[in-house]
């Protein structure tokens, strides 16, 4: 094989700690796609950044090994040097890229930075080469795109204007840092195979660094396994995947969720009942106040859902999945019924509704973001109870302890602060959050979109679990249809805030009715078919 990027017994380590990367050893071939897989804190994006030497210099630092490329060192390369090969001949695709774009900065002035930096091309010049690239990357109305700001635009533009910045100086390498976290499958299958096209095209190399599983098996040639920072096996994909060799590569390719969700309880009673639910959001407003331009997010919306019992609610970005869970909570104004216990909520105000809402509880996308930093697990858990149950602090603290014990945690934990956690541990706080008050429902808005496949299966089990031992009724929130699958009794399909199918999980899995259905469900397990 032709190398074009070599690592050898590279070590990775921070100020005076023990090192995160221990001795990794591989290689990289020209046009050759390099999957490096392993659950969150393996050594994955780490091993990444060291290749354009990206860590904090302050506090990183390399105890032994090299990084060539082409044969030249890039651990002891000027900065110089590293300025010219950084986004010319090595392009970076950052996992999230709402925080790699500058949010003061149009497209234009983002993508036209890299080319005059390496390309030195003039302002008319470089304008014409964003048009290029954004219409390489399948950005629609590119020329009117070019003077957008990246809250303007979705999740999946935000990424493919990423790999446009990424693809500006055809590089040699590019090196993709989870590329599809939180993207919408069918926006997913687009980023991918659109990489493997310009891949194709201009001949170049990827790394890939993913956590799931069956996006490496369709699109890597080789993979690497990581895991505390050590290689644990290396292996062309199609071999690794049908005889891996060691416990903890079985354990990842194991972890794929169930493909049927715990048995409903039957012949329950109705929780749940919404009618022609609409939401509205004022677009234009006049200088009073009044709303002159609305856009309407939720279309007549019906559904039900019954004790003990899981609906899921799935669409693409701006469906108005997320709209209906706030909708229901009474933290967006609506139109329409909603029946709880046989009680309207429509009408209340929040001083009516809040009886309700210790009934009702939900769990946000992004656990970190949605617990305080400034207040312990104890706190975070027992506000609830603040509020709905003054009274015996002795009797709140007891209660936090049950519903850390009911969510695997260990109640001694409850004087450590959310940043002491990792991501499924955060996950299973806000669901113990949810569970102090022992709701009768639970609205889990994408719980599991960015928690490692084997963590997602301990969330899927935990929720399985609950709902069996309390009999609790959730509202399923998601784009990934393969956790979906696993939860789910009832199946609501949304397209632009309109229904387009509901019913029975199963048969609406196994006979989609409708085009758009069958579409999602073709980009959610198309790699299972590699």
């Amino acid at each position: 094989m032709n190398e074009l990027l070599s690592i050898s017994e590279l070590s990775i380590a921070f100020d005076s700690g023990a090192p995160v990367v221990n001795d990794l050893s591989f290689s990289l071939g020209h046009g050759e796609t390099l999957a490096l897989v392993g659950e969150s804190g393996s050594g994955k994006s780490v091993t990444a950044l060291s290749i354009l030497r990206l860590l904090d210099e302050r506090h990183a630092r390399f105890p032994t090994g090299q990084v060539l490329y082409q044969g030249e060192n890039l651990l002891t390369a000027p900065i110089k040097r590293l300025r010219q090969i950084r986004g010319q001949q090595i392009s970076m695709i950052f996992q999230e890229p709402m925080t790699s774009l500058n949010p003061l900065h149009t497209v234009e002035k983002q993508i036209s930075e890299t080319l005059a930096l390496h390309k030195g091309l003039r302002a008319q010049q470089a304008k014409v080469r964003c048009i290029e690239l954004l219409e390489l990357v399948g950005i629609d109305d590119a020329e009117q795109r070019l003077d957008s700001y990246p809250h303007q635009l979705s999740g999946g533009q935000k990424q493919r204007v990423m790999i446009a910045m990424a693809l500006a100086n055809e590089p040699d390498l590019l090196i993709a840092d989870e590329p599809t976290t939180a993207l919408d499958v069918t926006v997913q299958k687009q980023v991918l195979e659109l990489l493997r096209d310009l891949q194709q095209s201009m001949g170049m190399a990827i790394l890939l660094i993913t956590h799931d599983l069956s996006i490496v098996r369709r699109y890597a040639d080789r993979v690497i396994v990581m895991e505390n920072g050590q290689l644990v096996e290396t292996a062309d994909t199609n071999t690794l995947f049908q005889s891996p060799q060691h416990p903890y590569t079985q354990k990842l390719l194991d972890a794929e969720p169930p493909a049927t969700p715990t048995p409903a309880r039957e012949q329950t009673a109705e929780l749940l009942s919404v009618r022609e639910l609409n939401v509205r959001f004022a677009t234009r407003k006049s200088l009073f106040g009044k709303t002159l331009e609305s856009f309407h997010a939720v279309k007549n919306v019906s559904f039900s859902l019954r004790h003990g019992q899981t609906l899921g609610i799935v669409g693409e970005s701006g469906s108005g999945k997320t709209t209906i869970g706030h909708a229901l909570l009474k933290l967006t104004n609506s139109d329409g019924g909603i029946l709880f216990k046989g009680h309207a909520l429509d009408n209340l105000n929040q001083k009516q509704f809040r009886p309700f809402r210790r009934m009702v509880q939900i769990v946000f996308q992004d656990p970190f973001g949605s617990l305080s930093p400034r207040m312990s697990i104890a706190e975070i858990v027992g506000e609830g109870l603040l509020v709905h149950e003054p009274g015996n602090p002795d009797t709140h603290e007891q209660k936090v302890i049950n519903a850390l014990k009911d969510v695997g945690l260990d109640p001694a934990v409850r004087h450590r602060y959310p940043h002491e956690f990792s991501g499924g541990q955060r996950q299973r706080i806000a669901i113990a959050r949810a569970l102090v008050l022992q709701p009768e429902l639970i609205i889990l808005d994408e719980p599991t979109s960015a928690l490692d496949r084997t963590v997602q299966k301990q969330v899927i089990q935990l929720l399985g679990d609950l709902q069996t031992r309390y009999g609790l009724s959730y509202i399923f929130i998601s784009h990934d249809l393969a956790v979906v699958r696993a939860l789910s009794h009832q199946l609501l399909v949304l397209k632009k805030g309109e229904i387009v199918e509901y019913g029975p999980a199963n048969e609406l899995f196994e006979r989609p009715a409708t085009e758009y259905t069958q579409e999602l469900l073709s980009a959610a397990f198309f790699y299972q078919s590699a």
